[in-house]
């Protein structure tokens, strides 16, 4: 029916984080099933991405990445941290990452 293209620059950062947050999404489940394998720091480091993800994430799933930050963080064995507002950019490379680090790839 035709090509649904992204010409605008909202519509551009809007796809980005979208593709973002459903990537970050899939590794967290992916994490969640392989939990007893994962080493603290990549725990750690899954819950930084959670609380990263927060300022970007739409109604009920953002109150979700507030639970899934403190879970990863209580298996870390480390404290809550502040929730910090992060450049797009610099959270897509965290989660390529963890996506390495945690093997999803």
């Amino acid at each position: 029916m035709g090509v649904h293209r992204i010409t605008s620059e909202a519509a551009k950062y809007y796809a980005t984080k979208e593709k973002i947050l459903g990537t970050g999404i899939t590794l967290f489940g992916t994490a969640s099933e392989k939990v007893n394998e994962i080493n603290k720091e990549d725990l750690e480091a899954l819950g930084d991405l959670a609380a990263a993800l927060l300022p970007h994430t739409p109604g009920n799933s953002g109150k979700l990445m507030v639970v899934v930050a403190r879970l990863f963080w209580a298996l870390a064995g480390v404290s809550e941290k502040e929730f910090k507002i992060l450049p797009l950019e610099e959270i897509e490379s965290m989660v390529e990452n963890l996506k390495q680090r945690v093997g999803t790839e």
